[in-house]
């Protein structure tokens, strides 16, 4: 175990991509898509001449963030220039925030583990800046980066969209549970930009991007080991992995007598590994200096006031609500959005379905197939109303459990809805009480030896009995009646 001998210290950068109408200095569109290069003016394109004006609603936005993040709101604030050469930024700089940010000195209080392994973690938040997002680089050629590519082309559509940049404090003694600490944490970031309404936060499409750092330092040390930094990783599930990968990486150049590099990486999904890519700079190598172009954003404490007072309802006390709604423990509520199921689950109930049930198929056999498979709840194709569909016909008698796990199978494997899939595959229940105990007295007089056992006290035999009428009937019967109607039969009571 790398914790065994060495103590992780992690840090985490996340990216996020402001859902405003404009861009940040101009009044392109920041919508995602569209036409490579079809977003673009003088301004986002750093043609001589043109001049930044900063966006209202991306400084509002970030300010909501930071007070949800409990920052403290600088009453002055400066962009700055941050120089470097880079393909995907087209003035060769980009309009960020250094030395004084919007919001500074917060914290995020997470959950991670379960039962008694349930801790709860206090992330400290360094600052929540903003800044323009860069434009975006595709590379031809095997490798898909731009080292050893045959050709890159650039889509400066998204360069100049609004970018909230939050930076943790150096997150020490998570241990071994520093990848469980760090996707908890992005988790709850997402959660809460959601909550806020201030960003889509889809992973996928990069409106929700992070970078992880990684030191190692040998435990007891004073001294915090050589950090690296694992850039713009796209999935909560990878942020774990990557910082499980850098762990045993740096772990295994320690104990071989190497030494970490400063540096950026790379994280692959296919292989679970990081791979190097840049040295990483210091602040300094950036040559930061005041944005001569643009005001110094100095927020009236009237309006951060009136800001903080019309804040949405957060994540954490949302869970704390909907649990007592539900009447669900806060441990569950953290467990169903863990998964990401929250809205899932609800969605459901408000479908007529108890939230008993809801959770028990959200969280039981849909969790199962989406741990099996490797992916999220939501990329299951299992909706809410297949859900309501399958837990309403069991609560009708229509369907079995057995048979709403075939039913969700269908509907994953892209063979329809929940009603569609149980219309194609036939599997109601059968109905026909007849035709039903005309089964159960073909299974006993198939079994006599085991219906004797039966009669004669040894209850626990007629489990035969009850699978063969389960085979028989192909699964559509239920498992209850049918007993009941066999132990009934041998004249034997339960």
């Amino acid at each position: 175990m790398v914790c065994q001998k060495y103590e992780p210290v992690i840090g985490l950068e996340t990216h996020v991509e402001l859902s405003t109408n404009s861009k940040m200095f101009c009044g392109c569109p920041a919508h995602f898509g569209g036409e490579a290069n079809s977003h673009v003016c003088p301004v986002c394109l750093g043609l001589p001449g043109s001049l930044p004006v900063a966006n209202r609603a991306a400084i509002e936005a970030t300010i909501r963030i930071g007070l949800a993040m409990n920052c403290q709101i600088a009453s002055r604030a400066r962009f700055a220039r941050k120089n470097y050469f880079y393909p995907d930024m087209p003035k060769d700089f980009q309009i960020s925030q250094y030395d004084e940010p919007l919001c500074t000195g917060g914290y995020l209080d997470i959950w991670v583990g379960e039962g008694a392994n349930r801790d709860r973690f206090r992330v400290g938040i360094t600052r929540v800046h903003l800044e323009e997002d860069t434009g975006k680089l595709t590379h031809g050629g095997e490798t898909g980066r731009i080292h050893g590519a045959s050709y890159s082309l650039v889509d400066y559509n998204r360069a100049g969209v609004p970018l909230v940049e939050i930076v943790t404090d150096p997150i020490v003694g998570a241990g071994e549970r520093a990848p469980e600490v760090a996707r908890g944490y992005v988790a709850e970031v997402r959660e809460l930009m959601r909550a806020l309404d201030v960003s889509d936060v889809r992973m996928e499409e990069g409106s929700l991007r992070c970078d992880v750092n990684v030191s190692l330092a040998p435990r007891g040390s004073s001294v915090w080991g050589q950090r690296t930094e694992t850039k713009n990783v796209n999935s909560l599930r990878s942020v774990a992995r990557a910082v499980r990968a850098e762990m045993t990486r740096q772990a295994a150049v320690l104990d071989s007598g190497g030494v970490i590099v400063q540096e950026t990486r790379h994280f692959h999904e296919d292989t679970g590994e990081t791979t190097g890519g840049r040295i990483k700079e210091e602040a300094e190598d950036y040559r930061y200096f005041p944005e001569p172009d643009l005001a110094v954003v100095a927020p009236d404490p009237v309006w951060v006031n009136e800001l903080k007072a019309n804040s949405p309802e957060l994540p954490s006390a949302k869970l704390e609500r909907l649990g007592a709604e539900w009447g669900f423990e806060y441990e569950q509520m953290r467990e169903i959005a863990n998964a990401e199921a929250v809205e899932l689950v609800r969605e459901t109930i408000e479908l007529g379905v108890a939230p008993t049930d809801s959770r028990k198929w959200w969280m039981g056999e849909l969790a199962r197939r989406a741990n099996e498979s490797e992916t999220d709840l939501l990329a299951l194709g299992v909706s809410a109303k297949d859900v309501a569909t399958v837990a309403t016909a069991i609560n009708n008698g229509e369907l079995s459990d057995a048979l709403g796990r075939q039913v969700f199978e269908g509907v994953i494997a892209g063979e329809g809805s929940a009603d569609q899939v149980i219309k194609s595959r036939g599997l109601a229940l059968v109905s026909d009480s007849g035709a039903l105990q005309r089964v159960v007295d073909e299974a006993i007089a198939a079994n006599a030896d085991v219906a004797e056992k039966v009669k004669q006290g040894k209850v626990s035999a007629v489990g035969v009995i009850v699978g063969a009428v389960m085979k028989a009937t192909q699964g559509k019967a239920d498992a209850a009646a049918v007993r009941k109607l066999v132990m009934n039969s041998l004249g034997v009571s339960d």
